[in-house]
């Protein structure tokens, strides 16, 4: 039975490397052709994405992959590098902009399509996006889902998964890196990251004071003081980014005075 789950676990990392490599690639190669037909995609947005893929790989393979099963610290740190940290550098990597401009006219056209659709919206909206991750996680840590996700090697990966794509979400729903077919106002997105900031704190709290069953005192106060001040620290690039698009968004455009510039 263990040999079975140790195989299981290594076809996973293998997958996951293999995943890794490809995503690397692809970008990459999007970034190439995009050059050759557009300007030249920036260097610091392929080496983001690099970045993002290693935070995620860090997570799934090697040796904190292994010790997240026992060291609740351990596991929450990967919790800020797969929820947190690589949401952040993939979506400042703007992929869904160098795919419009890698892709032939008519297939640009048809993924446009599809970021208009009401899913889309729905799912990219931030209230939506905010209850995914912070409602997510307040369901991880203040259920069973915790105990038992480490007994099931499928509902592991889906814990994971889930915490990468709601991470994603809520940051492309903050801060507009990418095109959006449906923006919200600059105040309402304050609003909503203001909130989840809170519920992202208040969460860090509870764990302090009433940790997941199977966690030891020690681990969990370790492991929630990291997810508290090591959130506030990613999240502060977060509210940077978003304050640096609401100030250029607010500043007086310059207008050019009557018989031009001399």
């Amino acid at each position: 039975m263990e040999h079975g789950l140790h195989s299981e676990v290594t076809a996973a990392e293998f997958g996951v490397a293999l995943l890794m490599l490809t995503a690397i690639v692809i970008y990459m190669n999007a970034s190439v052709v995009s050059g050759k037909r557009n300007r030249k995609w920036p260097l610091y947005r392929i080496f983001l994405w690099i970045l993002g893929v290693l935070a995620i790989g860090a997570v799934c393979i090697g040796p904190l992959a292994s010790r997240a099963h026992s060291d609740f610290t351990v596991h929450m740190f990967n919790h800020l590098l797969i929820g947190m940290l690589a949401p952040l550098l993939m979506v400042l990597s703007s992929p869904v902009a160098l795919l419009l401009r890698s892709l032939s006219v008519a297939s640009a056209r048809k993924v446009a399509g599809i970021l208009k659709s009401r899913l889309v919206y729905f799912m990219g909206h931030p209230i939506t996006a905010a209850i995914l991750n912070t409602g997510g996680l307040f369901v991880l840590y203040t259920t069973d889902l915790y105990f038992l996700m480490h007994d099931y090697f499928l509902l592991y990966v889906l814990v994971h998964f889930h915490l990468f794509a709601a991470g994603y979400l809520f940051t492309a729903s903050i801060i507009y890196i990418d095109p959006v077919a449906h923006r919200v106002g600059f105040l309402y997105r304050a609003i909503v990251l203001v909130t989840a900031l809170a519920g992202h704190g208040l969460l860090a709290k509870l764990i302090y004071a009433d940790p997941p069953e199977t966690v030891l005192k020690s681990q969990a106060e370790a492991g929630s003081m990291l997810m508290y001040y090591g959130g506030d620290a990613i999240d502060a690039v977060l509210i940077i980014v978003f304050c640096y698009q609401w100030f250029i968004s607010a500043r007086p455009r310059q207008t050019v005075p009557e018989g031009g510039f001399k």
